[in-house]
C-alpha cells in the first residue's frame, strides 16, 4: 500500500473515531495529516464522516494548497492546517474540533489553565484563545498562526473551537481529549468557588446530563 493511501485511510479512521467521541459536530470540524514534505491529506468540506471513504480524502500540495487528488472538495480550513504544518515541521497531524466544552470556554476569551500532569506534558502549557475570525478565512489562519509555538500543541479559537497538533494522529487526538477534560475541570472548579454563578451551574448541569 502506498504512503498516500495509508494516509487517506488513517484520516478516515480518525475522523470516525472523533465523531464517535463527540468532538466533530455534524459535518463541522476537520483534520489533516502530513504525507511527506510536499503533500498533506485533508478531509473534504462538509462531509458526513460516516459516509466518507479514503477516495474522498483530498491530497493537497502544502506549498500552495493545489489539489492533487481526491474526489471531494478540500476543507475550508485547509489553509489553517497548512499554516500549522509550516509553523510546526515536527508535527504530522492537525485536528480542528468543535468539541463542546472547550468550545464553550472560548467565549470567556481567557487562556485555559492546564493543571493535570499528562495534559501539561502533552499540550505544553496553558492554552490561549485566538481572536475571532470567520471560518475558512486567511484571517482565521493568521490569527492562530501568530500564536503558534513549538512547545504548545493546542489552540482555542474564539466562538469556533480548537486546533490540536501532534507528531501522529494518535498524539493529536490525545491532545483533543485532554483539552476537553481540562475545560470540564475548569468549569467544575469555577462552580465550586462561585456557586452563585448561574452560567457555571448551567454548564455543569449540561456536563452531567
Amino acid at each position: 500500500m502506498s504512503i498516500e493511501r495509508e494516509a487517506r485511510e488513517a484520516v478516515v479512521r480518525t475522523a470516525v473515531q472523533l465523531a464517535d467521541q463527540g468532538y466533530l459536530a455534524g459535518v463541522g470540524g476537520n483534520l489533516a495529516l502530513r504525507i511527506d514534505a510536499e503533500r498533506i491529506a485533508v478531509t473534504p468540506s462538509a462531509s458526513d464522516y460516516y459516509a466518507m471513504t479514503a477516495d474522498d480524502i483530498c491530497v493537497l500540495r502544502l506549498a500552495d494548497l493545489k489539489q492533487l487528488s481526491g474526489h471531494g472538495k478540500p476543507s475550508v480550513e485547509s489553509g489553517l492546517h497548512a499554516r500549522m504544518f509550516k509553523a510546526r515541521p515536527d508535527c504530522r497531524a492537525s485536528v480542528h474540533t468543535h468539541q463542546p466544552v472547550a468550545s464553550a470556554f472560548t467565549l470567556l476569551d481567557r487562556p485555559l489553565p492546564i493543571s493535570d500532569a499528562e495534559a501539561r506534558e502533552r499540550i505544553g502549557g496553558d492554552v490561549p484563545v485566538c481572536a475571532y475570525a470567520p471560518s475558512g478565512t486567511g484571517w482565521l489562519a493568521s490569527n492562530v498562526g501568530k500564536r503558534v509555538r513549538r512547545d504548545l500543541n493546542a489552540y482555542l479559537m474564539r466562538n469556533h473551537g480548537a486546533v490540536c497538533l501532534g507528531a501522529t494522529l494518535e498524539d493529536a487526538c490525545r491532545v483533543v481529549q485532554l483539552l476537553e477534560q481540562e475545560a470540564i475541570a475548569w468549569f467544575q472548579r469555577a462552580l465550586a468557588t462561585q456557586p452563585e454563578n448561574r452560567a457555571f451551574r448551567h454548564a455543569l448541569a449540561a456536563l452531567n446530563s
